[in-house]
């Protein structure tokens, strides 16, 4: 599902290079499960977008579901992203003007190309297919959320904002999610529900998982852990 072939990130900056990310090679098959984890500043994140395909690396390549993102142009990664992959953040990412059945449904409103303002309701029962609306109120309903449909994101806790994005991450059913700390800013119990819903859906649907985070215990439930520590892996083990 995904191939990293020694990936550097290199920034050009006025006080000279800085490389976050070194010679970082690593595969992940479909239905696995990885968790990246490092102190602050050890590439984690950059390494994570990277395999997105949302930045470029300076050398080295990286193959998505078995494409060459090297090889796409900009758009087509987008795409690329749209159908293959969901995405899990720390600060959530909800659009803030969009309840939760219409944050949910923003991918499937960027795949089907209507997209709108913001401001004007991006997302509506008329603008996706039949079955994606229900898929999307099937998913919040998994997520425990079937009675706050219309509500905004400044009406939900952060637990529940969180849950609005695993809901959002499934819709398109990716084939791969790549999740970057997303119990940061969870409590610990809360933090624990959100993560047994992202294993729990990831194996009923076989999504392959890549996980940053800081958290050991989350760590320990992912079959395969890598450790960076100065943008490179310094450890790489099977659970």
């Amino acid at each position: 599902m995904l191939k990293v072939e020694r990936l550097t990130k290199t920034y050009f900056t006025a006080a000279g290079p800085l490389t976050v990310l070194k010679d970082v090679t690593l595969e992940v098959a479909a239905g696995d499960t990885l968790a990246v984890v490092g102190p602050s500043g050890s590439g984690k994140t950059t390494l994570l977008g990277l395999c997105a395909g949302l930045d470029e690396p300076t050398t080295g390549s990286v193959a998505l579901n078995g494409a060459n993102l090297e090889r796409l142009s900009e758009d087509e990664r987008a795409l690329l992203r749209n159908a293959d992959v969901g995405f899990v953040f720390q600060n959530f990412q909800l659009i803030p003007t969009l309840t939760a059945l219409e944050n949910v449904l923003v991918p499937l409103e960027l795949r089907t190309g209507l997209r709108r303002n913001a401001g004007e309701g991006l997302a509506s029962s008329s603008a996706v297919p039949g079955d994606g609306l229900t898929e999307a109120r099937a998913l919040l309903e998994r997520v425990g959320l079937s009675d706050r449909l219309g509500h905004y994101p400044l009406q939900l806790s952060g637990g529940e904002q969180q849950r609005v994005s695993l809901a959002r991450a499934f819709v398109n059913r990716p084939k791969i999610l790549f999740c970057d700390e997303p119990t940061g800013n969870l409590d610990d119990e809360t933090a624990q529900a959100m993560m047994d819903l992202v294993f729990g859906l990831n194996r009923e649907r076989g999504t392959t998982l890549v996980l940053v985070t800081h958290n050991p215990d989350l760590a320990r439930r992912c079959s395969r852990t890598i450790r960076l520590r100065g943008g490179a892996v310094v450890d790489d083990h099977s659970a």
